[in-house]
């Protein structure tokens, strides 16, 4: 599996509440969150780890560059893209062209929190899905974000119907921030960021639009880390795992 993160964000909300480091490098049960991903990765069968950071995060770069001098020698490639991006959906596009032709991949972005026993049986039933499927996305029923993305489903199956801003009778899941993709998916992401399509949750309602079969992988609780007060959540619920 190949995997993707998305780390090029300022994380302006935690250093306006007095969190001084970097987004990145906020540490999550004692290592810095994008550590803890690419250990995870890395431990779920990671061919390829491409990361995308903005190019003011030196501090996030120069750790990279140090965990891949680690990494080196080792059967996992991390490359790490220095890019400032407009919007977490162009910095998944930077992240794509990365993965276009390596078949089915996995994007997260960094400040996803999830336990890694969920997270590998969401590896495991993406590696695993038909050829048919396009997408998987990974969702969750615990609801701590602002402005969540409400996923609805086809009755009688894990098809993906489309997404709104608003809970609605047929919606009981939200986004998790865990995509897995596949060229087909990439395609659609080429186009809607050529088309002006800036939001992430926009590319998500384009991959329905496209007609592309899009499926959702319940995982659990998934905590996003926005706030310094989620920091404190996030560990205490990895503690727990």
């Amino acid at each position: 599996m190949n995997y993707g993160i998305i780390a090029a964000g300022e994380g302006s909300r935690l250093v306006s509440e007095g969190v001084e480091c970097p987004k990145p490098l906020v540490e999550i049960d004692g290592r810095p969150m994008i550590g803890r991903l690419i250990d995870i990765f890395v431990r779920n069968g990671a061919e390829r780890i491409v990361v995308c950071v903005n190019e003011e995060m030196t501090e996030v770069r120069k750790y990279l560059e140090q965990v891949g001098r680690d990494m080196s020698g080792n059967a996992t490639e991390l490359i790490v893209k220095v890019q400032t991006t407009p919007s977490s959906l162009h910095t998944m596009a930077v992240i794509a062209r990365e993965m276009k032709g390596r078949g089915r991949w996995i994007a997260t972005t960094v400040d996803t929190i999830f336990r890694e026993s969920d997270f590998r049986r969401y590896v495991e039933a993406w590696a695993d899905a038909s050829p048919s499927t396009d997408v998987m996305m990974a969702v969750t029923d615990f609801v701590d974000d602002e402005k969540p993305l409400w996923v609805a489903t086809q009755p009688g199956s894990r098809v993906i119907s489309g997404f709104h801003d608003s809970r609605q009778n047929d919606t009981t899941f939200v986004s998790g921030g865990i995509y897995g993709f596949s060229d087909n998916a990439i395609r659609v992401l080429e186009e809607a960021v050529e088309g002006g399509v800036s939001r992430m949750r926009n590319y998500q309602r384009a991959l329905i639009d496209a007609g592309l079969r899009v499926e959702y992988f319940p995982m659990g609780k998934i905590i996003d880390v926005d706030h310094a007060g989620d920091i404190s959540i996030a560990n205490a619920f990895i503690h727990n795992e």
